[in-house]
């Protein structure tokens, strides 16, 4: 299996970020990881090892990029102004440093994007937010509420990155055109911790005509890597 590392200066984000590229061809698969998670967490926790066959075949091309979580969404010590504002400036460093160079490699203009728990909202969050960039979106366990990072606070920043606020007030046809061709997944488990956020928003992008694969896993499933692994072998 092909395997590169790369890193560069991110003018965006003030600091170096890195990238691991795992197969030769196939459709491109943007990876987010979890929370405060690294670029090399999907490779650690075996879920590489569970997608191998598909990327030695040549089907799909993933790309798992490195987060900002610590500096955003989760920096406790900084206010919630700033962490949003951090959060943004990591989505420019996905969309005009990241894309660039997937399509440098692949040739693709479109994702599919995936994450699982927080990954599953930078997925979810950045498909929406730009779904003429992206084919499908995968979230595995994901929470898609933002609020709990804010502490009250509130702004059109927020606004437009907590997905089942936007969604539920998006009225523009050129993106719920766009949300409605996109492939939408959102797996959870039967005891999962994210369960209920799951069947919460999935029935908001129903209340607005949008498609989408709501899909709850039996056999006792809960928040953990065994069950993303299988998760990603079925849906990527």
């Amino acid at each position: 299996m092909d395997r590169e590392y790369h890193k560069w200066y991110s003018g965006r984000l003030g600091r170096e970020m890195e990238i691991l590229v795992f197969g030769h061809a196939g459709a491109p698969v943007l990876v987010f990881p979890t929370s405060m998670g690294r670029f090399f967490e999907y490779e650690d926790r075996g879920m590489i090892a569970a997608l191998q066959p598909k990327i030695d075949a040549g089907h799909i091309q993933v790309f798992c990029v490195d987060s900002v979580d610590e500096e955003s969404w989760y920096n406790r010590g900084a206010h919630p102004r700033w962490r949003v504002l951090r959060h943004v400036q990591y989505e420019q460093y996905v969309l005009e440093e990241v894309l660039p160079f997937v399509r440098s490699k692949n040739g693709s203009d479109r994702v599919t994007a995936t994450g699982a728990s927080f990954g599953g909202y930078h997925a979810v969050n950045f498909s929406l937010r730009h779904p003429d960039r992206v084919a499908r979106v995968v979230s595995m366990s994901g929470a898609f509420d933002i609020h709990q990072f804010l502490h009250g606070y509130w702004d059109e920043d927020c606004y437009f990155n907590n997905p089942p606020d936007y969604v539920r007030g998006m009225t523009d046809p050129w993106y719920l055109d766009r949300y409605r061709a996109m492939g939408i997944v959102l797996a959870t488990g039967e005891h999962d911790i994210c369960r209920g956020e799951n069947e919460w928003f999935s029935g908001i992008l129903r209340d607005k005509g949008i498609p989408n694969y709501l899909d709850v896993w039996g056999d006792g499933m809960i928040h953990d890597w065994p069950w993303w692994r299988r998760m990603a072998v079925k849906f990527l």
